[in-house]
């Protein structure tokens, strides 16, 4: 039997648009899963976006007002896909209303919001998702599976990128992104929390990190009307950027492995340039996101001028068998997102974690406090997701 959940979407830019395409094709994918979602409502406080929403999508009903969503009591769970300044209230309101969440990272402004997050969904029983949906690419739980059957030897050092031009247009609006009050730490929430949950995903904890931050592009335009991505502005009146544009970050991991992580969201010519490589005392794994279903492998017993294969992913890693039939067709973007609506409502139908969760968020925005003390102080810092 195949019982419907009703579920709600508050926030509705474009990360609330690829939510609702995942809720929409989840049981085209997964026609076993015993919980399907209904779109009950959808919330988005720019007058208009949310009717617009609710008649392209089918969603029941829309308002301006993400409380209402708390007290529907046909909503049993809720994507939050709003800006990172209201992720702690709205999450805390919503876990407390009895609502499962999933939420997009970073999860609020710093560690101290994400645990508050986690508190709130442990205290009311309901299970919460977080949204690290690189490492849901059947690729990068291939490499996860590669190293972990010690085929690369011992884990040496790791390289994290997530380069991207989303902001380098010095026409760039100065949205919420790029205040410190409503968008957090800049690049480090935006990019390098994907980086951290790689970092974590692949070779476990992080105990201490050092770290560099710059601004490149200090004054944008204010938009002068409702934005929706990353909108340009012209004419406006002018306004500091308070976050971060570039951070770079050497890592020691528990297991004695080294990493670098570095992010930049104003790296022009660089479109998702997003990926990692991995080397151990054996071999390598290699990982584009841009070539999202392959890995560069390097293993054998030749150590010197060993050689690098390209290897395709297939039904048998990770969710690839949910998409295609066979290595080399393409999943793209939107199907991890899909994956990870999968696992989100498996989640609640089994009451049993699948996953990145609260924890993940947790551990990933102590990373990022850590890299903030860090260039403040240009010292080695400590990473504790339990401070």
């Amino acid at each position: 039997m195949v019982d419907a959940l009703g579920v709600a979407v508050v926030g509705f830019g474009w990360m609330g648009r690829v939510h609702t395409q995942a809720y929409a094709r989840v049981a085209h994918h997964y026609p076993r899963l015993p919980l399907r979602p209904r779109l009950v409502t959808v919330a988005e406080e720019v007058p208009g976006r949310a009717e617009e929403a609710a008649a392209q999508f089918g969603f029941e009903s829309a308002t301006r007002d993400w409380r209402e969503v708390a007290a529907d009591p046909r909503v049993g769970a809720v994507s939050i896909t709003a800006p990172n300044f209201l992720h702690r209230e709205i999450g805390v309101a919503m876990a407390a209303a009895g609502k499962h969440i999933w939420i997009e990272k970073p999860v609020g402004l710093t560690a101290e919001d994400a645990r508050a997050v986690a508190d709130a969904v442990a205290g009311a029983g309901v299970r919460g998702a977080v949204g690290f949906n690189y490492r849901n690419a059947p690729a990068v739980e291939a490499a996860r599976d590669l190293i972990a059957s010690g085929e690369l030897g011992d884990v040496t050092h790791v390289r994290i990128r997530l380069f991207s031009d989303y902001a380098a247009h010095p026409e760039g609006a100065l949205t919420w992104r790029y205040e410190r009050e409503r968008g957090g730490s800049g690049v480090l929430g935006d990019l390098a929390s994907h980086g951290v949950d790689l970092a974590r995903f692949l070779l476990g904890d992080i105990t201490s990190l050092t770290a560099d931050t710059a601004v490149f592009v200090p004054r944008r335009a204010r938009p002068t009307g409702a934005t929706a991505g990353h909108s340009r502005a012209t004419g406006g009146e002018l306004g500091e950027v308070e976050n971060e544009d570039y951070v770079s970050c050497l890592l020691r991991f528990a297991s004695g492995a080294r990493g670098v992580l570095e992010a930049c969201r104003v790296s022009v010519g660089e479109q998702n340039n997003y990926g990692f490589e991995v080397h151990g005392t054996k071999g390598a794994v290699f990982w584009d996101f841009r070539r999202m279903n392959e890995l560069g492998v390097s293993r054998g017993t030749t150590y010197q001028d060993q050689p690098v294969s390209t290897v395709y992913v297939g039904p048998g890693d990770g969710e690839f068998a949910a998409f295609q039939p066979g290595a080399a067709n393409a999943m793209g973007y939107d199907d991890l997102k899909v994956v990870e609506a999968y696992r989100f409502l498996r989640s609640i139908a089994e009451d049993t974690a699948y996953g990145a969760t609260l924890a993940d968020a947790v551990h990933s925005a102590a990373a990022l406090d850590a890299m903030t003390r860090s260039a403040r102080t240009g010292s080695w810092v400590s990473v504790d997701a339990g401070a």
